[in-house]
């Protein structure tokens, strides 16, 4: 038993680091002076994506490219406390005038807002950057490519069956009802990001984010 697993665990390596393919494209306002702002804030990560970590994993990611080009993120711990305090409801940000208010309430100039349509075996990502000021569209992108998340869930299942029959022992009852415990429990931390899907999906972000502009800030 011992050996299967290592050997499944072998294999999810394999397959889930090989998937490595990702492209992404965005386009920006023509003109438009992106020195001019500082803070910006990750406002909002919907789609697709189940679980408050796995977002909140997303979110980092887009900060960490957001800080490359010389922007100041918001940690996303303070922009829901500070979006809860004031009661501000997720669907408001759509808007123009949610965005608006929003970025009043965490007192920046630009916010960013995240949607992932897919998140499987393979996943589908935009984002956008959206004016305060007047609701305006400043950058988009958008990009795809494979996280191997199916194949882990998968494996994480029947490593969960393995795992559960084996330590139930007893009869045949015992033994189907620890498989089918341990099934379940193997599919939950299957479907949680992996350090190879956290890469992977880290990839895709990077794409997504390869032509936003630098924050250029002229000294005088």
């Amino acid at each position: 038993m011992m050996r299967r697993i290592c050997l499944a665990l072998s294999v999810t390596a394999l397959l889930v680091g090989g998937c490595a393919a990702s492209k992404g494209e965005s386009y920006v306002r023509l003109g438009y002076d992106f020195g001019k702002i500082e803070k910006v804030a990750v406002v909002q990560v919907s789609g697709a994506v189940r679980g408050e970590a796995v977002k909140d994993q997303i979110a980092d990611f887009f900060n960490m490219e957001l800080m490359k080009r010389g922007f100041v993120p918001v940690e996303r711990s303070q922009i829901k406390a500070l979006l809860q305090e004031q009661k501000f409801q997720a669907s408001e940000v759509t808007t123009s005038t949610g965005a608006a208010r929003a970025g009043q309430i965490l007192n920046v100039p630009a916010i960013v807002l995240v949607n992932i349509p897919k998140y499987s075996d393979e996943m589908s990502i935009t984002a956008k950057m959206i004016d305060v000021q007047d609701g305006s569209l400043l950058w988009a992108g958008s990009g795809f490519g494979r996280t191997g998340k199916g194949l882990s869930t998968f494996l994480g299942a029947a490593l969960g069956v393995g795992a559960g029959a084996t330590l139930a022992g007893g009869d045949s009852r015992d033994k189907l009802g620890g498989a089918i415990i341990g099934g379940v429990l193997g599919g939950v931390a299957g479907s949680a990001m992996s350090p190879q899907q956290a890469e992977q999906v880290q990839k895709v972000i990077k794409d997504v984010c390869e032509k936003l502009p630098a924050r250029m800030v002229i000294m005088r």
